[in-house]
């Protein structure tokens, strides 16, 4: 008597065989499980007490999620299995787990208050994520705004929002003040995610370096490691503060584009208005 399932067939149609996929496949995959790895192991660390190897391991975290997708497109290693579980990561590597090390280092000082701020921003980055992704399909987007994320982006605010232990590190000393500073802090940047604030991405400059900048860029980026592996703590709080000055600018850039572009649109109108008469 036939069963309710259809017979199971090892080879079947439920996929390829393990041995039939590229290993080029399974590259940004393996980051990505890595990347929560390291995010979920920060969580720990920071509850018990090993803070400053915690909050290296979300950083690492964040860095490993944000370059797994550009891994995968330089593979031609793309896949809808990939990108579901790139956004599943997203959600613990930025939204979970850099407000659970504040929480665990000093917003639980604040009682409440702490924990309101923290589940506050996991739900910002969560909505975040969401509408990037929404937005990735709209088809009525004008493609200049592809140039601007719209709010922060998921991996600058989970290094922005730990700021606070930046801070600590410092010397500033995590008491009930800095607590309740911190839980302000944090609701802010959920807010900074979830707003409608555009954030200059660099694409269409990303991908094409001239060729006079080539060696000036290296060399900074050298300057900047340098200055992040001796200096860690400042670095990362100069680091947060400069990302947050640029938001004002880069709000400044889309004003001045999208007079541009809508004057641009006028133009063409007009021709087109003109040809037609």
């Amino acid at each position: 008597m036939a069963g309710p399932f259809p017979p199971f067939e090892p080879h079947g149609g439920g996929g390829p065989k393990l041995s039939e996929i590229p290993l080029r496949m399974l590259v940004p995959n393996v980051i990505t499980v890595l990347a929560i790895c390291a995010g979920l192991s920060g969580i720990r660390l920071a509850f018990e007490g090993r803070v400053e190897i915690a909050v290296v391991m979300v950083l690492i975290a964040a860095f490993l999620d944000a370059v797994d997708g550009r891994v995968a497109r330089m593979l031609k290693a793309s896949s809808n299995f990939g990108a579901q579980m790139d956004s599943l990561a997203d959600i613990v590597n930025f939204g979970v787990a850099p407000p659970l090390v504040l929480y665990a280092y000093v917003l639980d000082q604040a009682g409440a208050l702490g924990w309101i701020a923290a589940l506050l921003f996991a739900i910002a980055c969560c909505l975040r994520l969401a509408r990037f992704n929404v937005m990735l399909d709209d088809p009525n987007r004008p493609a200049w705004h592809t140039d601007y994320f719209v709010g922060v982006p998921a991996p600058a605010g989970a290094a922005l929002v730990l700021l606070p232990v930046y801070l600590g590190f410092l010397g500033i000393a995590p008491d009930m003040t800095m607590a309740l500073a911190a839980s302000a802090y944090t609701v802010l940047i959920g807010f900074l995610l979830v707003s409608r604030l555009p954030v200059y991405s660099g694409k269409s400059s990303g991908s094409r370096v001239p060729r006079e900048y080539v060696l000036p860029l290296i060399l900074g980026l050298a300057l900047y490691v340098l200055l992040l592996t001796s200096y860690t703590w400042l670095t990362l709080t100069v680091s947060a503060g400069c990302y947050l000055i640029f938001l004002i600018f880069s709000m400044r850039a889309y004003s001045r584009r999208a007079e541009r572009e809508e004057q641009k649109a006028a133009e063409a109108a007009a021709k087109v208005e003109d040809k037609e008469a």
